[in-house]
């Protein structure tokens, strides 16, 4: 089968609209690495947040770079100590 990011992508995107935490935490992804989707962080640290809000611990650990580095967010290093 041959691997096809923008596929995925929508698949993640679909998963993750309906809440499904590892879904938006696989989209996150996909939005740092720009594969399937432009490089966005603004997105990547949106559904980092939601997938991190519902306990998702590798979504907690990823949206905390973003915030110490101010990558798509204000800095805050408050909210990446969270």
């Amino acid at each position: 089968v041959r691997q096809d990011d923008r596929e995925a992508a929508r698949f993640y995107g679909l998963v993750a609209e309906r809440g499904y935490a590892k879904g938006q935490y696989n989209l996150a992804t996909l939005f740092v690495s720009g594969k399937g989707v432009p490089q966005d962080y603004a997105e990547a640290v949106r559904f980092y947040r939601l997938a991190a809000e519902q306990g998702l611990a590798a979504a907690q650990n990823n949206l905390a770079t973003p915030c110490i580095s101010g990558m798509g967010v204000p800095r805050d290093i408050g909210e990446a100590a969270r």
